[in-house]
């Protein structure tokens, strides 16, 4: 078994700053997720969508992650993850000046993909390159800042989107320059997006890279400055394990994740860990919230409060679930995790079963149903979502995204986090797509669904999830042809 960090003295600050760059790319992940969240009603009724259009419209986007995802790995493999993150980078900016100026839904989607291509791309790069440059006693908290940068992106689209939508009086509403609030909603990507192009300049490329790429003088100095090793021998022997464990001959393909015609095991548990994680229905929360709260009787103003308030509730939880990792390891957090999901699922769909429907003219004169939920009911399906993002946000969310960095060996890291991950954002595609017609059959068919998904999640954290904690990356080759 290989040594466990010889002579490491983590260089705390140089790394922390390193690993925030980095995190960035996570923020501008939960931003762009998110920020569609209150730009979904607006856009239905100024393109007239219909449920399945208005669910493409949003979801889209997912679609570019998981192309994103599946090549974010390889290119970052081929040019390094500085300039990878750069294009990232890139990819937010113009989507999010092409939302803003959108005529019409065909447009919109193109815009939503090019963005979700960056976001896929952040998703695999970010955790791969935290990873690699993060000594093992600090890897957990400091893998844990992607998670904690998602959440903090995912409340300030909720704080933007509630700002934009009162100033104007309304997310349909005329703001700035003959633009509409939803139009800006968008258009507030662009300043962090080119922030994290800037940032990316400042870090170094991560010493796997360099060593694959045959640069150990450089990836020397990195192991020192950043990693915190101390002394040549222990340098050098830190290069000679990685090149023991890393595939230097060719870049890594779909076929080397695959031994006698089958899947490596390890893969397997990766694919099932990024699945439960959208199955749960967590982003249903984040790209719907306000529609949903709308649907059941409380106001646009108050169901962009009560945004705000559940992204609040998932950096408190994030925060949890950083403070927790390096202490208690991985698996037993994701099993009480998938628990209180379970629990807080379930009572939703309990609440809405007690909904009632009437009837109401809107303003164009049109009966439509409006759906509401008496007291206490309200107030028990509120209460139920948050707790259901609190078990989320202090494990499931952080620690996916973690264990997907860290698991896979390096022989199959890149491409094994670009399957994963790509599997991750189709989950939530067909999640986020099918919600809205879930919603018209039946709001308590759906959060049963997600609440019988998050029991299953249970069974499988604890059946089949290794524990990764305090294990140096080129000693998980050892645990990837094995489970638990």
């Amino acid at each position: 078994m290989a040594p466990h960090s010889p002579s490491a003295s983590p260089a705390l600050g140089a790394v922390t700053w390193i690993v925030m760059v980095a995190a960035f790319g996570g923020f501008l992940f939960g931003f762009d997720t998110a920020v569609i969240n209150g730009a979904v009603a607006p856009i239905r009724e100024e393109f007239e969508l219909g449920a399945l259009m208005s669910g493409f419209s949003v979801s889209s986007a997912l679609l570019g992650c998981v192309v994103g995802a599946f090549s974010g790995g390889v290119i970052a493999d081929r040019v390094g993850r500085q300039k990878a993150m750069l294009l990232a980078a890139s990819l937010f900016f113009f989507s999010a000046i092409g939302c803003a100026l959108v005529v019409g839904v065909y447009d919109l989607i193109f815009w939503r993909l090019v963005g979700g291509i960056g976001v896929g791309m952040a998703s695999v790069i970010a955790p791969a390159y935290i990873a690699e440059v993060s000594p093992s006693a600090w890897r957990g908290r400091l893998g844990s800042l992607f998670q904690l940068a998602i959440v903090v992106g995912i409340f300030m689209a909720a704080i933007s989107n509630a700002l934009f939508a009162d100033i104007a009086g309304g997310a349909a509403e005329e703001l700035w320059f003959g633009l509409d609030a939803w139009r800006w909603m968008f258009l507030s990507e662009a300043a962090p997006a080119l922030i994290y192009g800037l940032l990316a300049l400042s870090i170094p490329e991560s010493p796997r890279y360099l060593v694959s790429r045959g640069k150990d003088a450089a990836a020397a100095k990195i192991l020192t400055d950043v990693v915190g090793l101390s002394g040549s021998d222990a340098v050098a022997a830190k290069i000679e394990h990685i090149q023991r464990t890393i595939n230097m001959e060719a870049r890594q393909k779909l076929k080397d994740l695959f031994v006698s015609g089958k899947l490596i095991p390890v893969v397997w548990v990766g694919i099932g860990l990024a699945v439960f994680q959208q199955f749960v229905g967590i982003n249903v929360i984040f790209y719907y919230s306000t529609t949903l709260w709308q649907a059941v009787g409380i106001a646009e103003d108050q169901a962009l409060l009560v945004q705000v308030i559940t992204t609040s509730v998932n950096i408190l939880a994030t925060i949890v679930g950083i403070l927790i990792v390096d202490k208690v390891g991985r698996r037993i957090p994701l099993a009480v995790g998938s628990a209180v999901m379970a629990g807080g699922l379930l009572m939703m769909a309990v609440a809405f079963s007690q909904a009632v429907e009437s009837t109401a003219t809107n303003e164009f004169g049109d009966v439509e149903t409006v759906v509401s939920l008496p007291e206490p009911w309200g107030v028990i399906a509120l209460v139920s979502a948050n707790v259901f993002v609190l078990g989320f946000g202090a494990t499931w969310g952080p620690f996916m995204w973690l264990m997907l960095g860290e698991m896979f060996p390096n022989r199959i890291r890149a491409v094994a986090l670009g399957v994963a991950s790509a599997f991750n954002w189709g989950s939530n595609f067909l999640i986020s797509t099918l919600f809205p017609q879930m919603a018209e059959l039946s709001l308590v068919f759906a959060y049963a669904f997600y609440g019988m998904s998050a029991l299953v999640s249970l069974v499988f954290v604890l059946k089949y999830l290794p524990e990764t904690k305090g294990r140096e990356i080129e000693e998980m080759q050892e645990k990837a042809y094995s489970t638990v």
